[in-house]
């Protein structure tokens, strides 16, 4: 499993209801509210083989209250 996280900037007022459809729709491992420029930061968990971005694309991007994503990709966890 490859471990990705994403940062995501809500529409104003929306940061939580917008966690709470990523919850509702289970497919992150876990959610943060954040300060500064994004709020939320989500890790998320996919097979080597699926790829990243169609799954930010189709899964995170369209639920509603999203202004804008970036995607952090990792490579080892110490």
């Amino acid at each position: 499993m490859r471990a990705f996280f994403v940062q995501i900037k809500c529409e104003l007022g929306r940061a939580y209801e917008v966690a709470t459809a990523i919850a509702d729709a289970e497919i992150a491992s876990e959610i943060y509210s954040t300060a500064g420029g994004y709020d939320l930061l989500v890790k998320f968990y996919l097979d080597e083989k699926e790829d990243v971005g169609h799954f930010v694309a189709q899964k995170i991007q369209t639920i509603p209250g999203i202004r804008d994503t970036y995607t952090l990709i990792t490579f080892k966890a110490f």
